[in-house]
């Protein structure tokens, strides 16, 4: 198994955590991974995005050229990246800000509105999380409930005082999906 994923958005939307994240879960869950992040060097309202790489073996490249899945959480990422998605691949869209008419026919939409599911928490900032708990379902790359149990540890004590916002935020987008 190996399995790429590109994270995009503007710099302050928490791509970069949200592959983080998973990366980590992954790499607890005893996996190999590589996480590749690229910001403009506006940041904050610059382009971000990350690339990670999930595999049962050792990974030769962490470019993600043909990725299986891309998290796109704003329309230019979503115009940039759905073009690299391998044909059958998994575009998961934040439909709060994300018009998908001009999709490819050759790949599936997963359309979740995450910054209005994020407000819903009270919480606009959180709608990474979301959006990571809803790509979790669909991919099922990572355990979601090994995700939660070591969400304090991958999340580190800087962010101690956010896991229960997050773990919340996390398990509304992952019920988002329905079976």
């Amino acid at each position: 198994m190996l399995i790429k994923t590109v994270f995009s958005g503007f710099g302050g939307q928490g791509v970069l955590s949200m592959g983080f994240t998973m990366a980590n879960a992954a790499m607890l869950e005893g996996r190999y991974v590589t996480y590749l992040p690229s910001y403009g060097v506006e940041v904050r309202g610059g382009t971000a995005n990350c690339t990670v790489v999930v595999s049962d073996e050792e990974i030769a490249s962490p470019v993600a050229s043909e990725p299986e899945f891309v998290v796109a959480m704003n329309q230019p990422s979503f115009v940039r990246f759905q073009s690299i998605l391998q044909s059958g691949g998994l575009l998961c869209v934040n439909s709060s800000l994300v018009n998908t008419s001009s999709a490819r026919g050759d790949i599936e939409i997963l359309a979740v509105p995450t910054s209005e599911l994020a407000e819903k928490l009270g919480q606009i900032k959180v709608a990474n999380m979301v959006m990571l708990g809803a790509f979790i379902k669909a991919s099922n790359i990572v355990s979601f409930d090994f995700l939660v149990e070591h969400l304090a540890e991958i999340l580190g004590e800087g962010k101690s005082k956010l896991i229960k916002l997050n773990r919340d935020a996390l398990e509304l987008g992952y019920n988002f999906i329905k079976e």
